[in-house]
């Protein structure tokens, strides 16, 4: 049987979770921010009317005020987004016990079997996307497929509150049209030596020859290779699968290029809290040490890593 597998991605999700809090706030341009007081806060989020003028998630608030004079800026609370996004996944534990995690607002579904009982993928998807809307109130967008990598791809297509289907009879038209930084793990250092070789787009890259990929990329050129093509089987991982996490960690890519201490120092604490909400989220306990990485905007990578004087799980 062929494989159907789902990725849903719930819409703009802090910032959707402030405006289910506050309806108030769903007319008017908000920016989830790390620092509400003092108002130099990393953008975590926008909602739609912030996105509509050209607020962009990376980037200060006293930037993206002046793209959207009656910008409001929300302080980040990331135990009301891990309560939502429980309630969002018990959603989804109703049509498969195959549920993988991809960050707190994005899962992976297999829903193969399940099509015996609730319909095809669309079906499924079109089914979630409603009922995540009627009893959570807030939206997601589903992408279909036979893979993981295009299901994401899919997911990524049509935003807010949809549902996009990439098959084997459509995802030459769909999926290799596009830019080939779409496809999940081609990083902006990746791309740029795609670019080099001529490669532009996932068809470029899916038509590409293998070896010459090897030879610039290593192995993971043929990794990607096969991703462009659509041949990945990598499966959904269980819902109660229990595999030994040894660190947690998250990343942003920021906007612009962070030139003052307090913009790092946010940076840094939004980064902590949302760690630190896994680590209890997974009840992992406590961590015994802490590293920071950072890539400069000439794509050189370097870090730090200090044991901690005793095990914490604060984001302070």
């Amino acid at each position: 049987m062929k494989r159907c597998i789902l990725h849903s991605d719930l819409n703009n999700f802090y910032a959707s979770v402030e405006c289910l809090r506050r309806p108030e706030l769903r007319t008017v341009p908000i920016a989830v921010c790390g620092s509400f007081e003092d108002r130099h806060g990393v953008v975590l989020a926008k909602n739609m009317p912030a996105k509509a003028k050209g607020v962009k998630t990376g980037e200060v608030f006293w930037q993206a005020r002046k793209k959207c004079p009656g910008l409001v800026s929300v302080p980040a609370d990331f135990p009301a987004y891990v309560a939502v996004s429980k309630a969002v996944r018990e959603i989804y534990s109703r049509y498969t016990d195959r549920i993988e995690p991809y960050g707190i607002d994005e899962c992976w579904l297999d829903v193969t079997q399940s099509r015996y009982l609730f319909g095809e993928g669309e079906d499924i998807a079109n089914s979630i996307r409603e009922t995540v809307k009627k009893e959570i109130g807030v939206t997601v967008s589903v992408g279909v497929s036979w893979n993981k990598i295009f299901a994401k791809l899919a997911s990524d297509l049509r935003k807010p509150d949809a549902v996009t289907v990439i098959d084997e009879q459509n995802f030459r038209t769909l999926a290799w049209r596009l830019p080939v930084s779409e496809l999940l793990y081609v990083g902006k250092a990746t791309a740029k030596k795609l670019s080099v070789m001529g490669i532009a787009t996932i068809g470029d890259l899916a038509r590409a020859d293998e070896g010459d990929l090897i030879s610039e990329l290593g192995k993971w050129g043929s990794v990607l290779h096969a991703y462009a093509n659509g041949w990945d089987d990598a499966e959904v991982s269980l819902t109660d699968s229990r595999r030994e996490v040894k660190s947690v960690g998250n990343s942003l890519t920021s906007y612009r290029d962070l030139t003052t201490p307090e913009d790092v120092r946010m940076l840094i604490l939004m980064l902590s809290e949302s760690v630190a909400s896994r680590i209890t989220e997974k009840s992992l306990g406590r961590a015994k040490a802490i590293r920071i990485n950072v890539t400069d905007n000439a794509l050189f990578r370097y870090g730090k890593q200090e044991k901690l004087i005793s095990p914490a799980r604060s984001a302070k």
